[in-house]
Parts: C-alpha cells; sequence; structure tokens
C-alpha cells in the first residue's frame, strides 16, 4: 500500500468545489494528501468547505479564476505560503455549452476553450518551476471522451478537451525528464450535475448511455478515485503522457445494446 501513500503531499484541484474534483480531492485526502481546491464563486467554497469538513477533510479553500494569469499567480502563491509547494496537481475546473455549431456564439465558444484547454495551461505552468526545482510531481489532466471523437452539439467541449489530450502529450515531452508524470483520466458517462438534465428517464441521450455501456449504467464521480489516486502517486512512477479511460466499458464496444447483445 506504500505505492499509493499521498502522507505529505499537497494536491490543488481546479473546481473541487462539487462532482468529479470532489470526488477525486475526497480520494486524494484518503491516501493521505493534503487538498487544496479553488472557485470563482465564494458560495461554493464555502460550501464545499463544510462538505469537506464533514467528511474529516480539511480543505484549504481559495477563490482565484483559473482563465487569468495573474488571477492564478497569485491564488497558487498563496497556496505555497500557507500550505506547501504543489506536488499534484488536478486540472478538472471545465463547463460544457451544448449548442450545435450554427447557432453557438464566438464569446461562449471561447469562453470553453479558456476554461477547458487554456486554463490547464496558465495553471501547469505555473506550478512545474517549482516541481522541477524539487524533484519531481504529478499532474492529472480531466479529459473526456470528447478527447477522442466528437458529437451533435459539443463542438467547443470536443475541440478543448481534444486539444488538452494532446497538451498532456507535450508536457510529457517536456517535463517527463524532470520526474514529473503528465497523465490524463477520460470518463465517460457520470452522473454530475453537468448531466443532470439529459440523465431523465426517457431522454434518447440518457437512453444510450443505459443501453450501450456494457456495465449497463452512469459512472459515479466516486468512480474516478483509484485512477486518481494511481495517477497521483508512485504507483504510476513509469507512466507518463497516458489518456486513462473510466467508462464502463463504452468505447470498447460502442455498438453494444443491453439486451440485444446478451443472448
Amino acid at each position: 500500500m506504500k505505492l499509493f501513500d499521498l502522507t505529505g503531499k499537497v494536491a490543488l484541484v481546479t473546481g473541487g468545489t462539487h462532482g468529479i474534483g470532489m470526488a477525486i480531492a475526497k480520494a486524494l485526502a484518503a491516501s493521505g494528501a493534503k487538498i487544496c481546491v479553488n472557485d470563482i464563486c465564494d458560495e461554493r467554497l464555502a460550501d464545499c468547505k463544510k462538505a469537506y469538513a464533514d467528511s474529516g477533510i480539511d480543505a484549504y479553500v481559495i477563490r482565484f479564476d483559473v482563465t487569468q494569469e495573474d488571477d492564478v499567480d497569485q491564488g497558487i502563491g498563496a497556496i505555497e505560503s500557507e500550505v506547501g509547494p504543489i506536488d499534484i496537481l488536478v486540472n478538472n475546473a471545465g463547463i460544457i455549452k451544448r449548442v450545435p455549431i450554427l447557432d453557438m456564439p464566438v464569446a461562449d465558444f471561447r469562453q470553453v476553450i479558456d476554461i477547458d484547454l487554456v486554463a490547464p495551461f496558465i495553471i501547469s505552468k505555473r506550478v512545474v518551476p517549482s516541481m522541477i526545482r524539487r524533484g519531481g510531481g504529478k499532474i492529472i489532466n480531466m479529459c473526456s471522451m470528447m478527447s477522442i471523437y466528437g458529437r451533435n452539439s459539443v463542438s467547443a467541449y470536443a475541440s478543448a478537451k481534444g486539444g488538452l489530450k494532446l497538451l498532456t502529450a507535450n508536457m510529457c515531452c517536456e517535463w517527463a525528464k524532470h520526474n514529473i508524470q503528465i497523465n490524463g483520466i477520460a470518463p465517460g458517462y457520470i452522473a454530475t450535475s453537468q448531466t443532470e438534465a439529459i440523465r431523465v428517464n426517457g431522454h434518447p441521450f440518457n437512453h444510450l448511455v443505459m443501453t450501450r455501456t456494457p456495465a449497463g449504467r452512469w459512472g459515479d464521480p466516486e468512480d474516478l478515485a483509484g485512477a486518481a489516486i494511481f495517477l497521483a502517486s508512485s504507483a504510476s512512477q513509469y507512466v507518463n503522457g497516458h489518456l486513462l479511460f473510466v467508462d464502463g466499458g463504452i468505447l470498447a464496444n460502442f455498438g453494444y445494446v443491453a439486451g440485444e447483445n446478451d443472448r
């Protein structure tokens, strides 16, 4: 179990106030890491501080905008001063806008790209010099199945996540020599607030997920915990530039239909 021990490590999970980010942060804390999370909403930060405390986790919460270099610089500086240098960075903050291309304002497209792709570039660039000086570190970029294929109405999200997959590879090419492991997690369809509207019975997308995922269900945020611990720990010391899918098997056989293929 020492391979997965994160005792004494400082982990920053961007957007870790709810959903997948919070589930990953709680998992890292259970393995011994000191958790830091950020958001741009004071109310969400206050609510998540209490939620972490209710789970026995003394999380450090801080407000800064992941898309603004000066804000990121000040926020990371505060973490380094008050908690310690960051050993584990989880680039989790993200948004999705489900709008057909012809209907999508350019400003909305740019907003998704800024948060989902440019922000991991900004934050990693700020955190990595310290990792290099200290001899290593871990970066986990939250990618997606949209990192490798598209769907209608998610052009901005898929473009950002596809770019994040290749940014992960390029980070590996430049920083692996410094004992920094940079990998991505690509969740399948997870039951979060972002997917709540399409998870109702009768919705065609809910039907697609339930019938075409071999596991036969939506994923829970906690299903990502093991992957995050693995990629944040010394157990993955020679894993680099990798995209780890946690998807219930949907990419293994996207043509699967529950019931029809079970005969």
